[in-house]
């Protein structure tokens, strides 16, 4: 049985609009999709058509997104018919394409580029000798920039044939 807060405040246990859906950021590039959504639309996407882009970005049904935002499924894919499912197949050029399955807009804009890829990771210390040093020596932030300061010192063996009297390690002995 419901109590009074759940049957006649619902809205007080949803996450605030702009907190709906919100992992969707670590893998889209949303600020740049929003915009270019926003060029196609011809104005700024409403916060309601943000949170269900995003909702489709995560990978939830219309009848999912309807559910977590309390509301009607039909009316959910209404909006989503009437708004974003425009503005993406206009975005992304599939002006007359027929959208099969709501998966085809995540699909298609993971097409256009706006899915972010994963940094490459490599692990420095099992590729580099023990004589090794890096450290870094200062980090800063400046104008939508980080710089990272490192000092690397690699020391390498030569081969057996090669001594350093063989290296002409004197530039001005020409």
């Amino acid at each position: 049985m419901l109590d009074f807060h759940q049957e006649f405040l619902p809205h007080l246990s949803m996450p605030p609009a702009d907190e709906q859906f919100t992992q969707v950021a670590k893998h889209w590039d949303l600020e740049t999709l929003y915009a270019d959504l926003a060029s196609a639309k011809g104005k700024r996407l409403t916060p309601m058509e943000k949170r269900h882009l995003r909702g489709l970005l995560c990978g939830y049904s219309p009848s999912e997104i309807a559910e977590k935002l309390q509301k009607t499924p039909k009316g959910v894919e209404t909006d989503l018919c009437a708004t974003l499912y425009k503005y993406v197949k206009s975005l992304v050029g599939k002006g007359s394409a027929k959208i099969e399955n709501w998966r085809n807009i995540a699909e298609w804009l993971e097409d256009a580029g706006y899915k972010t890829k994963p940094p490459t990771k490599f692990a420095v210390k099992d590729s580099l000798s023990d004589n090794t040093k890096f450290n870094v020596t200062n980090i800063t932030f400046e104008n939508n920039q980080i710089t990272i300061d490192v000092f690397l010192q690699i020391t390498v063996p030569l081969p057996s044939k090669l001594s350093i009297q063989n290296l002409d390690l004197d530039n001005n002995s020409n």
